[in-house]
Parts: C-alpha cells; sequence; structure tokens
C-alpha cells in the first residue's frame, strides 16, 4: 500500500489489517498526536481546504480569502513541495471524525526568511488546543528529519491568537523579517527558537 493511500486509510475508517495500520504508522511523513493525524494533503482534503480559505477571518492574516481554485492551487503547492523537497505543511485531521481541521508544518519557500513551522485552523478546529498539539508535533518532526537549528513563526504583530501559540511553544521574538513578494509590504515579526532551546523546554 503507497504512503497516500496508507495515510487516507488511517483516518477515512476503511477496513485495515494489523499490518498496514502498523505500516501506515511508519510512515515518516504522518504524525499520530493524541487527537489528531498529520499527513501530507491529500485530493479529499479540498473541500475542507476551501471552506477554511473562504473564511475571511480564518484567512485575515493569510493574505486574505480566496476562492475555491485559488485554495485548489495552495493545496497542490503543499503537496507539490512534499514532492520536490521532501517537506511542507501536513494536513491536520481530527482523529474522531476524520475532519480537516487545518494546515500546519515546516514551510520554506524561495527566498523565506527562515526555517518556519507555520499554522492555520479552521474556524471549527479553534480554541480547542489544536494549533499547539500540531505545531509541537510538526515541530519535532522537522527537527528529526530536516536538520534544522531553528525554527521560526512568521507572525503578523496585530495576530494576537498566532502570538499566544508561540508563546505556547516556548517561542519568543526574534526579529523583524520581509517575506517575499507579493507579501513584501506586510509587517512581519518573526518568533522562534534554536533546536537546543527547543529540545530543553519542559514538556507537559
Amino acid at each position: 500500500m503507497r504512503a497516500p493511500e496508507l495515510g487516507r486509510a488511517l483516518f477515512s475508517g476503511e477496513n485495515m489489517g494489523r499490518d498496514a495500520v502498523s505500516e501506515a504508522k511508519q510512515d515518516h511523513r504522518v504524525i499520530e498526536t493524541e487527537r489528531l493525524l498529520l499527513r501530507p494533503p491529500q485530493r479529499e482534503d479540498l473541500d475542507g481546504w476551501a471552506e477554511f480559505a473562504a473564511d475571511p477571518d480564518c484567512m485575515r492574516f493569510l493574505g486574505g480569502a480566496q476562492g475555491r481554485s485559488a485554495a485548489w492551487r495552495a493545496m497542490m503547492c503543499m503537496a507539490g513541495s512534499w514532492q520536490l523537497q521532501g517537506f511542507a505543511m501536513f494536513s491536520v485531521i481530527e482523529k474522531s471524525s476524520g475532519r480537516w481541521m487545518g494546515r500546519i508544518g515546516p514551510w520554506m519557500p524561495a527566498d523565506w526568511p527562515g526555517t518556519e513551522v507555520g499554522w492555520g485552523l479552521s474556524a471549527a478546529a479553534q480554541g480547542k488546543g489544536y494549533a499547539v498539539e500540531a505545531a509541537t508535533a510538526a515541530i519535532d518532526w522537522a527537527f528529526a528529519n530536516l536538520g534544522w537549528s531553528e525554527v521560526i513563526h512568521c507572525i503578523d504583530p496585530d495576530n494576537t491568537p498566532s502570538i499566544r501559540v508561540a508563546e505556547k511553544l516556548g517561542a519568543r521574538l526574534l526579529r523583524r523579517v520581509t517575506l517575499p513578494a507579493p507579501y513584501d509590504t506586510m509587517i512581519i515579526d518573526a518568533w522562534g527558537q534554536s533546536r537546543e532551546e527547543w529540545q530543553a523546554r519542559p514538556r507537559a
């Protein structure tokens, strides 16, 4: 069974044998937390992704609300990054329902100001602690698999909810950064920490 099929079966309720489940959990691109499954985007994520992208509140600090075709391109960009770079943001799946909850994970396009783990969650996912739970797993994964020495989070200074998430992750305000066009006019702060700081932080 190929990796995309493994990830799909793991959360979709398909009948899998014990060996297949074990193989899915061993796929290094699939992360399981207490409540969530993180795995590369798949075609069936589009409805959830498009709903998220159309929500002006969710997209306030992510470039503004987008239509379904733009959401499709964004999702395919993530899928392509997984194929060409070996990493990108994970789709976040709620294990109890199988619902797509957002995308969180490592992200470093051309001319990006650093090695980022970013996040964006749907309205249904907010207020449940999912951002911290998924981002913690994604940062662990990035340091273990990508050889990064630092992780940053690019955050608008007015984005108080994301700043709270960064603080809960143990991040500190590092520096003002400039994103590549077309986002180069935005005011963005880089929050983050070194690998050593992350590994030394208290664990719940």
